[in-house]
């Protein structure tokens, strides 16, 4: 039976909407890929010119130099989430729970010690010369910011030392407020083989090598309906088409546009600042150049000292979006500026008189797992989708990419056996909508309340602490529905 998904056109960021890492590196007049003009055919088609879409297409090649391939991206080759975050490198191990629950304990500590290969294979990629990332592994830090948050890592480090693996170092006091270079830190951990990059130099550097070895990409293409139903599925752009043997929906939140991929994530906002160049003021505080620190807090606060400079300090706000609405306020917006920016003075006191020079939304693709979720479009097994990276994905999607590649190109092997790789019959559906958008904003202010009590270690309420175990979690199949202990 053929079926028709009419797809939403993304709202593209205007040149000063930009992250810093696109702006740092990609000229306003910089020509774009030409776009799909004509009808064509391919074994595979990619919705999505992020590194989901070009890691697949990076792994089909390993697996089939020969891989007839296709990619259709909206506006160019990593505008999206790609090129929007905060640029931290670090493994699956501290998400140990969150993989255990979906694919059982021994699977969760092999994609777990993947997620450090992938780091590895990343940085060998940048010693070559092959690929260009700015990536920089002095540590990856975790901090408690409130006493409620105090021994958050213990369990999880007592069981990786009990089955051999010892990816942290546990850090508390003085060692944790020098860790950050901040007086909030409490305690917490440092996973050494971790860090930051330059996400858009990564995207821009895979997107040539695979140019050069004959994938095709197409910019400024954005898919407007999607056809599947018969053995092979159209993609259909303003001025063109690709007829597919295979397709993969790998446009994170935007992919929301299709009722079964919104019913399975949800999308909330991240904001992102950037100062000026401040190195002095960053000596002075002894903020480490390289290192990813992020804390415990609902609405988790990530930055970064970049490589020239600049101090990067991002939120995941939790500020909802409605079914797949993705429009010029979540390219920008200057309220969530203001909240992160006070956050960022809040922290580094010694920064007020820094200017800021960059700032930018970028929607996040949140599943109830907090992992990404990949299945196919009901009735059509050969269109598989790839969404729910909720916010942890540069040294996760090197590996889930193996999976994606096998399964399209019917490999059958570890990856392609994974049970990450097929959920069928175990993904927990979100709320429906509007419920879905009007819930998520209660919740949220019931988040904030807790974040602001925790810091000054007042009680939370029992309205609020309710309001918040109606956030998503996973349930395994047949499991009943119990709220969340918050």
């Amino acid at each position: 039976m053929t079926r028709t998904y009419r797809m939403r056109r993304p709202v593209s960021a205007g040149s000063d909407e930009r992250s810093y890492w696109i702006q740092s590196v990609r000229d306003r007049d910089e020509p774009y890929l030409p776009a799909l003009s004509g009808d064509h055919r391919a074994r595979v088609a990619i919705i999505g010119g992020g590194l989901t879409g070009l890691w697949t297409a990076w792994r089909m090649l390993e697996l089939d130099p020969e891989a007839d391939i296709a990619i259709l991206e909206a506006d160019f080759c990593g505008s999206g989430a790609s090129g929007r975050n905060g640029g931290q490198v670090h493994t699956w191990f501290g998400s140990l729970d969150f993989l255990r629950a979906v694919v059982g304990r021994d699977e969760a500590l092999r994609l777990a010690r993947a997620t450090d290969d992938a780091i590895s294979e990343l940085e060998e990629l940048q010693r070559s010369g092959r690929l260009d990332m700015d990536l920089r592994l002095e540590g990856f830090v975790n901090v408690s910011v409130a006493p409620a948050h105090d021994g958050g890592w213990r369990d999880t480090i007592r069981e990786l030392d009990a089955l051999g693996d010892h990816p942290y170092e546990w850090i508390e006091g003085a060692s944790a407020r020098e860790a950050t270079a901040a007086a909030t830190s409490r305690e917490g951990v440092l996973e050494p083989h971790s860090g930051t990059m330059h996400p858009y130099k990564l995207v821009a550097s895979m997107r040539d090598d695979l140019l050069a070895r004959g994938v095709r990409i197409y910019e400024r293409s954005p898919v407007t309906e999607l056809v599947t139903g018969g053995v092979a599925a159209e993609l259909r752009t303003p001025d063109g088409s690709v007829v597919a043997d295979r397709v993969l929906i790998a446009s994170n939140a935007w992919a929301g546009s299709i009722p079964q991929i919104n019913r399975v994530m949800y999308a909330v906002d991240g904001q992102v600042v950037v100062t000026r160049p401040i190195p002095e003021v960053l000596d002075e505080v002894g903020l480490r150049p390289g290192r990813a620190i992020s804390d415990s807090q609902m609405q988790v606060l990530y930055l970064q000292r970049t490589v020239d400079d600049r101090l990067l300090l991002g939120q995941g706000s939790g500020l909802p979006i409605f079914k797949d609405c993705l429009e010029r306020r979540t390219n920008r917006n200057p309220r969530l500026e203001v909240e992160v920016t006070a956050e960022l003075h809040r922290m580094y006191p010694e920064t007020r008189d820094a200017a800021i020079d960059y700032a930018w939304v970028g929607p996040i693709d949140i599943s109830a797992t907090h992992l990404p979720i990949i299945e196919a479009l009901e009735e059509a097994p050969n269109v598989l989708y790839c969404v729910g990276w909720t916010g942890t994905a540069l040294a996760q999607i090197p590996v889930v990419a193996r999976m994606l590649a096998a399964k399209l190109l019917d490999v059958d092997d570890e990856w392609s056996r994974s049970p990450l790789a097929d959920q069928k019959g175990r993904i927990t559906k979100i709320f429906p909508e509007p419920l879905r958008y009007i819930g998520a904003r209660i919740v949220r202010r019931a988040v904030i309340r807790r974040v602001v009590r925790e810091r000054t270690n007042r009680r939370i309420g029992w309205v609020t602490r309710s309001l918040i175990a109606l956030m998503p979690r996973y349930r395994g199949p047949g499991d009943e529905y119990v709220p969340p202990k918050p």
